[in-house]
């Protein structure tokens, strides 16, 4: 089991409290700082067109080699970055203040994290991921080996050089632009915990696709295999929390970058693989660039009025709105959905609406107030595949609801 707290904040008050991440300010949101763990400082360079994309978008990189006796995620109860990026796979112990529990706590605080496997993936570093909601193959020698999807080269060589295609269908995670080419892949499989049902494979291997030592002969049949191993994996915690999981830190390199590309079997030949793109979207929405959604001005009158009541009656005909809204990585702009509800809850719901809305992140409904007594709530849950959740409420008292009619 993870052991990230994935709880759902409540939130019952007479004024409205959208739940966002921790780590993202709706004043400043690109203005983020970003701690980057390396192996060794020569990846600054190696990977460096993913970093300065990461740069050009407004954040703020820390450099540090994970062994750095002098590392800290906190100081004086505060946290001093917003995201984290582990680049540093064969790291067996986090230098400084910095361990297992601490990258954890991170998390559950609501900051963002990326992790980067490969083949000298170390038990720390698998723990994490762990930990997480994914299990990276338990043997140690073991690459993702592919016989049909593999990318063509100039050699044989042992078809652990995936071209790998099988994206997940999600604009809000990988951006509206189809990614054409394929991403190539070196390194190790994972897989997800069926425990942990906020993990998805954003990436995954295609059937033919197996987990093994490419240079032994199998010995017993090989324990991942097919599409149920997933190269590139993300999980959204219920604190708004990102998280992406990936085995190969090559498909972060300026040489996969770069690359062409030919899948085995397919007389298609790309002058560029499509790592750049599908990392890069990707990145925006582990850091809230996209699929950031905040709620404000929600609102409640009687039918005809603009000012809130000091009370309702029974029966009484109502209007609701409220405003949602959606960072684009420069600006809010209206959030546009036709599946957002507002419930008027007293311990179940008693009327059930979907909002209309103006697509100017206007959203909006009428209805009658029931003919029961009790301390009622608009209530707006509201959770979709790659979107920030919100759960927002406004109590309105028993008085409110008091049928003064009698008097």
């Amino acid at each position: 089991m993870a052991r990230i707290n994935f709880s759902v904040l409540t939130i019952l008050s007479v004024t409205l409290l959208p739940v966002l991440s921790l780590s993202f300010s709706p004043d400043s949101p690109s203005d983020r700082r970003l701690l980057v763990l390396l192996d060794d400082l020569s990846l600054k360079s190696s990977l460096s067109i993913f970093f300065n994309s990461l740069k050009s978008r407004g954040f703020d990189l820390d450099f540090k080699l994970a062994d750095d006796p002098k590392l800290a995620l906190q100081r004086y109860g505060q946290y001093l970055y917003d995201g984290l990026i582990l680049f540093s796979p064969s790291i067996e112990r986090f230098g400084g203040a910095l361990d297992l529990a601490a990258v954890l706590d991170f998390v559950d605080s609501g900051h963002d994290l990326i992790i980067a496997a490969d083949s000298s993936a170390s038990d720390l570093i698998k723990s994490v991921a762990t930990e997480c909601g994914v299990d990276f193959d338990e043997d140690p020698s073991a690459l993702v080996i592919d016989h049909k999807s593999y990318a063509v080269a100039g050699t044989e060589g042992d078809h652990t050089l995936i071209a790998a295609d099988d994206f997940i269908e999600s604009d809000v995670l990988l951006g509206k632009n189809k990614i054409e080419a394929p991403v190539l892949f070196k390194g190790i499989a994972h897989s997800l915990n069926a425990a942990n049902a906020l993990v998805l494979k954003v990436l995954s291997a295609s059937p033919s696709a197996y987990s093994a030592n490419p240079s032994s002969k199998l010995s017993s049949p090989p324990s991942l295999t097919g599409s149920s191993i997933s190269l590139v994996s993300v999980i959204q915690a219920r604190n708004n929390a990102r998280i992406m999981i990936t085995g190969s830190l090559d498909m972060f390199s300026n040489r996969f970058f770069r690359s062409s590309v030919q899948k085995a079997g397919s007389p298609k030949k790309y002058d560029k693989s499509g790592n750049e793109q599908f990392v890069t979207e990707l990145s925006k929405w582990v850091f809230h660039e996209r699929g950031h959604l905040k709620a404000v001005n929600l609102r409640h009158n009687k039918a005809g009025e603009t000012d809130e009541p000091a009370m309702y009656r029974i029966k009484d005909d109502l209007d609701f709105s409220v405003e949602i809204y959606e960072w684009s990585g420069k600006s809010w702009e209206p959030y546009v959905a036709n599946d957002v509800q507002v419930q008027f809850y007293m311990m179940s719901p008693y009327v059930l609406k979907t909002l209309s809305n103006d697509k100017k992140g206007l959203y909006h409904t009428s209805f009658k107030v029931p003919d029961v007594y009790g301390v009622f709530q608009f209530k707006v849950e509201y959770n979709r595949l790659g979107y920030t959740s919100l759960l927002l409420s406004k109590q309105v008292s028993f008085l409110d609801l008091y049928d003064l009619s009698s008097t």
